[in-house]
């Protein structure tokens, strides 16, 4: 059974996922909303986060150990079957609001790489020959994690390929007062038809921007 999956975005005005402040303080205000069991998060929009504050810190005695975390905690559940976050995931797991780490690699995935998930007790899984079959990789993360609601706030590619395999029930959008002009990085440029939606809220927030929430009919 798929989880209820929520696809969540801050954008601007005219659909731009960059080039812009995010606010994030009222971007996770709304995913905490959700209560959600998992969230969904591209290994590439990872990368860019840890290098855009510097490189990770190195690893220490207790990023070898799964945390000890309340059970309200969601899981960060990542595709990563190239293992670009080799010695960076550690930086995942010290995050506060994450139970811990699942990463979803391929039979193609570099040996180097599931050694060092290995020797990190992190959980993976193959799922698929190349690339991560979406849809298989939320039935198992369903079944085996008791995750029903899966959010995910990733950038354009893992969105659009969960738009396009009609796998997002929600849209929620935060819309911020601004352009971006020329400059912008369009949210869903590469979906590839039409997607018939239904508008279930609009409200504004903090007086200049709009929280948009659109289900998938």
């Amino acid at each position: 059974m798929l989880p209820n999956v929520v696809l969540h975005n801050s954008i601007s005005l005219d659909g731009s996922l960059t080039n812009f402040k995010v606010n994030i303080n009222l971007h996770y205000e709304i995913a905490r909303r959700y209560k959600p069991d998992g969230h969904l998060i591209g290994s590439n929009t990872i990368k860019i986060g840890i290098e855009l504050y510097g490189n990770a810190p190195p690893e220490e005695s207790n990023d070898f150990n799964k945390p000890d975390r309340t059970d309200n905690l969601p899981f960060w559940v990542i595709p990563d079957t190239k293992g670009i976050l080799k010695d960076k995931l550690h930086e995942v797991r010290r995050f506060e609001f994450c139970k811990d780490v699942i990463v979803l690699i391929s039979k193609e995935t570099p040996r180097m790489y599931i050694k060092y998930l290995e020797e990190r007790d992190y959980d993976f899984h193959v799922v698929d020959n190349k690339q991560v079959d979406l849809k298989k990789a939320l039935e198992f993360i369903s079944k085996n994690y008791s995750v029903k609601t899966m959010l995910t706030d990733t950038g354009k590619i893992l969105g659009n390929l969960l738009l396009n395999q009609g796998l997002v029930k929600e849209i929620s959008l935060l819309v911020h007062p601004i352009i971006v002009g020329g400059n912008g990085y369009s949210i869903f440029r590469d979906v590839k038809k039409n997607l018939k939606l239904e508008l279930v809220k609009n409200e504004i927030l903090n007086k200049d921007y709009i929280w948009l929430v659109y289900k998938a009919k």
